[in-house]
């Protein structure tokens, strides 16, 4: 009898080692957040500076850069309902020459992008 309870508790040890182990390697939920907001910065920056002229990559995408470190959840979301459109009205919204519908319009992420600050200059 007594053999077979060390056995027992040598089983139970080894699977709670192993389950130790386990949760060792796995991401708790505030990594995981962090993942999905990365993976969500990462699209984001491709489809910023993947245009279709180099005019309004620049300009997309040099904004992207200039600012996304500082964002938080809401501008993120902001700018990804940004980039879905069309180029043409982005880039006048950034030169001034026309206004964001309502749904996009942040004044302090308009001014920011108006202030053109974030365009390399060669």
């Amino acid at each position: 009898m007594r053999l077979q309870s060390k056995r027992f508790t040598l089983f139970q040890l080894r699977l709670a080692a192993t389950a130790t182990r386990l949760r060792i390697f796995l991401p708790s939920r505030e990594k995981g957040k962090e993942k999905q907001m990365d993976d969500r910065l990462k699209r984001l920056k491709f489809r910023a500076w993947h245009r279709g002229t180099r005019e309004a990559d620049y300009m997309i995408g040099g904004f992207f850069d200039r600012y996304s470190a500082g964002w938080g959840e809401e501008e993120i979301a902001w700018y990804e309902i940004v980039v879905e459109e069309d180029d043409v009205d982005i880039m006048a919204w950034a030169l001034g020459t026309g206004e964001p519908p309502a749904h996009l319009d942040r004044p302090d992420m308009i001014a920011a992008m108006r202030r053109l600050d974030y365009i390399p200059l060669p």
